[in-house]
């Protein structure tokens, strides 16, 4: 069985975004959704959005395709509709339509194989889509250790109100947070499978590895200081084989610069989600890294955690 193939640039430039893409795109047609987490209110680590402009103006298939979003569980910048739309221009996000799919209600797509849920309630709008590009920033997680693909879809595609707390909140509960560690990182799976699973071929995954805050973009201007180096920008058809990629990257590292993003991994289960993709047959952890700066050479984890940025001192969000 061949392995799944995850392209890699150490470019954190507009253009190392698009030659990233233009690995993966081969599926994307029709009416196109860019699944991004746009970030809480000046949120200084989120993907620049003239990368994404620059992103959506040159690629045909995505000239009329739109960012979407849907509200947060939590209350903040995103809580509803209104705040959200406003965060959205604050943050540079009014360069395209954005649509926030949970504004007009939910829709339940099936979960198969879940262990915990057996169907995922996702925005309404979802549905009217026939391809998702998902361009993730590769982070650490409060509460899910790394938001990477995996989160992004689990988490930022289950509507605000229904489909989120299905995820974070045991029923009965009066701790809106009271599902943690492997527990939540399956119910995040969950979610993501009845997405993927809905799409089908027509997806592909875009990984940032920048400006990694052990913090997810959730909080905004009080996340953690960035003491993780930049590494480059990744790219695959498989969602398992790309998140995979990243947190081999991370534990690639230099103990001094690894240090921080291993531990909130660790102590909040975040590996959990990997294991449970592949449980759910949603990817493959057997991959390959095509070097893109380098004739498209295999490298390891480990070489191209060897040519990250450094991190230095000084250096806060």
């Amino acid at each position: 069985m061949s392995r799944s193939i995850v392209y890699f640039t150490r470019d954190l430039s507009a253009a190392g975004l698009k030659k990233i893409y233009e690995k993966v795109n081969e599926n994307i047609s029709g009416k196109v959704g860019v699944k991004l987490h746009t970030g809480e209110p000046h949120g200084p680590n989120i993907i620049p959005h003239e990368w994404v402009k620059n992103l959506m103006s040159s690629e045909p298939e995505l000239k009329d395709a739109a960012i979407v979003e849907t509200n947060t569980y939590y209350e903040g910048g995103r809580y509803t509709t209104e705040a959200h739309r406003e965060t959205l221009k604050i943050n540079g996000w009014d360069f395209c339509p954005v649509d926030i799919m949970d504004e007009d209600g939910t829709t339940a797509l099936p979960i198969r194989g879940g262990k915990w849920m057996k169907e995922m309630y996702v925005g309404s709008h979802m549905t009217s889509y026939d391809s998702l590009v998902v361009l993730t920033h590769f982070k650490g997680h409060t509460m899910g250790g790394f938001g990477g693909s995996n989160k992004n879809i689990g988490i930022g595609c289950a509507d605000g109100r229904i489909g989120k707390k299905m995820i974070h909140t045991r029923e009965g509960s009066d701790n809106t947070w009271s599902i943690a560690e492997d527990e939540l990182m399956e119910r995040i799976t969950e979610s993501t499978k009845a997405t993927i699973d809905f799409f089908g071929k027509n997806i592909c995954y875009v990984n940032v590895m920048r400006n990694m805050s052990v913090d997810c973009d959730c909080a905004g201007v009080d996340a953690a200081p960035v003491v993780t180096p930049d590494v480059g920008i990744l790219g695959s058809l498989d969602i398992l084989s790309i998140d995979k990629a990243c947190v081999d990257i991370i534990f690639g590292m230099k103990d001094d610069e690894r240090a921080a993003m291993v531990e909130r991994m660790q102590t909040r289960h975040g590996l959990r989600q990997l294991s449970c993709m592949k449980e759910m047959g949603m990817g493959s952890d057997d991959y390959v890294i095509l070097d893109m700066d380098n004739d498209l050479n295999e490298i390891t984890a480990k070489d191209a955690a060897a040519d990250c940025v450094p991190f230095v001192g000084g250096r806060t969000l």
